[in-house]
């Protein structure tokens, strides 16, 4: 069954003449499948290259005026997948939009450290910026039915949402392919970069933090179980997020000198990412980490939401010194709304809630377990 991704209206709505919207995106999320399907949902007429042809690559680095044009040729819509491949490509398609005013430009890329770092200056006011996640429970949702959804969310909590893990039925062959995904294109863009040479740090760095979700995370620890010195930790943490592996969050203080901000937490865009680095498949009722699980999969589920929705938020955990926290902070219009997730059926402590509120008049407190999840997820 193919799975409708929604930010195919958003892209639509955001393609226009003299424009550029640059598609972020792990490997393997379907940005290519995406862009194809926007081809054919579009009247204009369209072209689609690959950047990974030598072709299409020297022509769209030829910051040539009549080369570039040859590529966009009578085309009003000009789709540059794998565009990070392409020698400044930020400058090549500001020549683009400027040389053809009436076309529209989509550019897709993996690497978004290398694609963002030679775009963002050159197209400054020319280019609208989106990433594309693994698929969203609310696109599982709208492709399956809300009632099988709800019903094998604990599959989605193992198995994760990348596009050909959720359509896949058979467990073993989505073991195979999420090792695939992890060993084969996890770490392509990261080894790439010159001076990063330790795949096997880069492994075992991911699976410490595998077993610290929920948890504030000491790069001096990390350092020190993996033998590395602080700054190269702190370099393949940052890379690792922008290659879409990681993310982080921070710690939130307005007002409370007990309040710890000093350490981050960090989560997997992915959970079965984070279950084949750890090669464990097991049910949740197996499983000490289910809670883990839990945490990890609102996060990122949040995280994709917000942006399917256009929400602009700021994300925060908060927690005391005496050991008072809770898991999600989100801070918009100058409002804190707090989330306390539970995969059981403990509820948040009256203290931490009672201080948190103190501390944070208007604030809102909610606890989201598996019966009310799909309303923070909306």
């Amino acid at each position: 069954m193919k799975i409708q991704r929604a930010a195919l209206s958003q892209i639509k709505d955001l393609l226009l003449p003299g424009k550029v919207v640059v598609l972020y995106g792990p490997r393997q999320v379907g940005k290519t499948t995406l862009a194809k399907d926007l081809l054919d949902a579009v009247s204009w007429r369209s072209r689609f290259v690959n950047a990974d042809e030598l072709i299409y690559r020297e022509a769209l680095a030829s910051q040539s005026r009549q080369r570039l044009g040859e590529v966009l040729a009578d085309a009003e819509l000009l789709v540059i997948d794998e565009a990070q491949r392409v020698p400044d490509i930020g400058l090549n398609l500001k020549i683009l939009v400027d040389s053809f005013p009436h076309a529209r430009f989509l550019a897709t890329g993996s690497a978004s450290f290398d694609l963002a770092n030679r775009v963002r200056e050159p197209l400054t006011g020319r280019a609208f910026t989106l990433t594309l996640y693994p698929i969203a429970y609310q696109e599982i949702r709208a492709t399956f039915g809300a009632l099988e959804a709800r019903s094998q969310l604990e599959r989605w909590l193992v198995w994760g949402g990348y596009p050909a893990i959720v359509t896949e039925s058979n467990p073993v062959m989505r073991e195979r392919l999420l090792g695939e995904i992890t060993g084969a294109y996890l770490y392509r863009d990261m080894l790439e970069l010159e001076g990063v040479r330790h795949a096997d740090k880069i492994v075992a760095l991911l699976r410490l933090l595998a077993f610290q979700i929920g948890q504030e995370v000491s790069v001096a620890e990390l350092a020190g179980s993996l033998g590395m010195s602080r700054p190269t930790v702190e370099r393949y943490l940052d890379l690792l997020e922008k290659v879409f592996v990681i993310f982080r969050l921070g710690g939130f203080s307005r007002n409370l000198r007990k309040e710890v901000t000093k350490n981050a937490r960090y989560y997997f865009f992915d959970n079965g990412i984070r279950n084949s680095l750890i090669q464990n498949f097991n049910p949740l009722h197996l499983r000490p980490d289910a809670g883990q699980l839990w945490e990890n999969y609102l996060m990122i589920e949040r995280r994709k939401a917000n942006a399917l929705a256009g929400r602009s938020a700021n994300a925060y955990f908060w927690r005391t010194y005496d050991q008072k926290e809770i898991d999600y902070l989100e801070e918009t219009g100058g409002r804190l709304h707090g989330y306390e997730f539970k995969w059981g059926e403990r509820p948040m402590p009256r203290k931490t809630s009672r201080e948190f509120l103190t501390a944070y008049p208007g604030s809102v407190l909610t606890t989201v377990t598996p019966d009310n999840f799909e309303a923070f997820l909306s």
